[in-house]
């Protein structure tokens, strides 16, 4: 398989990386900690190739970032320099550098880089280590497309960087990633569903995995036991708060999650560590559980549920109506309340989101559909295109502040991720007033796998999309899904 990109990124990585010497005998050490030991091997078969097409773009970065380092923090830096500036290379090694200024430098780093450049010789992966060992590197990451390929393999997951327009491949733990559906992406961690209706937290660039709560300890799930006490089928009730809608019904194991798992998303929590939240039938119900729980939490008794953030303890959830709730998940009694009232527009195929501003307010936006047709000619497709984005500005406490025309200086991600709102500024490979979007659709995610996906890059002045990346490369199941990189261990345990 080929990467995206352009023509001089297209590159073959499916032969293994040549490592230059440093990095080989990095990858050798026993004292190697775990991002690089999966560099060279679990996960990371993120073509550490680059490190012998790239040695002397590594030093330049470290080389550019200097003079700003230095302009930013001259005192502390002067301070603690036990050489004098500027420093002297010679050709074919590494700047030498004091480790605080290494740091410094490798906090500007993204992903890719920050683990190329500790791959060059000890000095430097000392400084990698230290930095992400201290807590120090918070670099924002560019967000990421991740998707599967036939021809890569059923354990290989493919990683398009919108930063460099170049594709990784990552070598996940089982069960196979291709056989999941994939679910959320949030805080640099997959939520994925098995062919037994099981979730797993996937952190896809550590290659780390952690079971969430059994699916029997849900609401509306029963397990049903065979003669030999193995998990044989599970009852599946449709149910709400407020009304029952049809009798139980009898599924297989893998087909629970077609209709059951929806949406979901990791949010971090000060009390609790972690808290995932989980959108799910019958009609978009919610259910949490917190980091240590070994059950789901049933939030009734409302449904139709789209999107989620979470924000100092309170759960914000919008209906595809346009009503937005807050759920207190920082009280044993969870207290539930209307904030935003159903929405003012009727068009009928549309998608809600609630994002988080980064200037501090709610963002509600609609996703509305262009072209739909769900009763095509015989042999057809069904599909819908997206083809208008409306936003709408609240307070934290559902005042409405205006409608947005144009977000012109900022960046929507929208889709099965946590949805987010970054400043263009801070993300030079992004554009500003685009929304980057994936097919999030109930149908085409279960119910349609082999359609066309609504994936692209939507101009919000003018409505004209782009391609992310050619269909070609990428299968339509599981779902092609945004997802932030992050190379921290997971701190957290289900189950216990």
């Amino acid at each position: 398989m080929k990467s995206g990109g352009t023509p001089e990124n297209n590159r073959t990585i499916t032969e293994a990386p040549y490592l230059p010497p440093p990095a080989l005998a990095l990858c050798k050490s026993s004292k190697i900690d775990f991002a690089y030991t999966e560099a060279c091997s679990l996960a990371w078969t993120m073509s550490l190739w680059s490190l012998a097409i790239h040695p002397a773009y590594l030093c330049s970065l470290v080389l550019r970032a200097l003079p700003r380092l230095l302009r930013l923090t001259p005192g502390s830096l002067k301070k603690s320099c036990k050489h004098p500036l500027p420093i002297k290379t010679t050709e074919g090694a590494s700047p030498d550098l004091p480790q605080d200024i290494l740091m410094g430098i490798f906090a500007t780093l993204e992903i890719p880089d920050l683990v190329r450049a500790g791959s060059v010789c000890s000095s430097w992966r000392s400084a990698s280590s230290s930095l992400r060992s201290l807590g120090h590197y918070t670099r924002p990451q560019t967000p990421c497309l991740l998707y599967t390929s036939e021809s890569a393999g059923e354990s290989v997951a493919c990683l398009y960087s919108l930063a460099e327009k170049r594709t990784y491949k990552l070598t996940l733990p089982g069960p196979p990633i291709r056989n999941r559906h994939l679910i959320g992406s949030s805080q640099g961690l997959l939520v994925t569903v098995d062919d037994r209706s099981e979730m797993h937290l996937v952190n896809p660039l550590t290659g780390e995995q952690i079971d969430l709560p059994p699916v029997i300890t849900m609401e509306h799930v029963k397990p049903i036991y065979n003669d030999s006490g193995a998990l044989h089928e599970y009852e599946y009730s449709y149910h709400s708060g407020m009304m029952v809608y049809a009798s139980p019904s009898i599924l297989a194991l893998g087909e629970l999650r077609n209709t059951h798992h929806h949406k979901a998303f990791v949010f971090s929590d000060k009390c609790n560590g972690y808290i995932v939240v989980l959108i799910h039938g019958p009609f978009c119900q919610l259910s949490f559980a917190r980091a240590g729980d070994n059950s789901w939490r049933w939030l009734p008794p409302c449904t139709h549920y789209d999107d989620c953030i979470y924000k100092n303890g309170l759960l914000y959830a919008v209906t595809s109506f346009g009503e937005i709730h807050t759920f207190d998940l920082s009280s044993p009694f969870v207290t539930t309340k209307t904030i935003v009232p159903a929405c003012k527009y009727e068009e009928r195929f549309l998608n809600s989101y609630i994002v988080q501003a980064p200037w501090g307010n709610l963002l509600q936006v609609w996703r509305l559909y262009e072209h739909c047709d769900l009763e095509p000619e015989p042999g057809a497709f069904v599909f819908w295109n997206t083809g208008e984005v409306i936003i709408d500005e609240f307070d934290a406490s559902g005042k409405e502040i205006e409608k947005i025309s144009c977000l012109c200086d900022h960046v929507l991600f929208l889709g099965h991720n946590q949805s987010l709102c970054l400043t263009a500024e801070d993300y030079p490979a992004l554009k500003g007033k685009h929304a980057y979007f994936t097919d999030d659709s109930v149908l085409w995610t279960k119910g349609f796998k082999n359609n066309p996906r609504d994936m692209g890059i939507l101009n919000l002045g003018n409505n004209s999309r782009e391609e992310v990346l050619s269909p070609e490369l990428w299968s339509n199941c599981p779902a092609p899904v945004w997802i932030t990189p992050n190379l921290r261990k997971m701190n957290l345990a289900f189950n216990e």
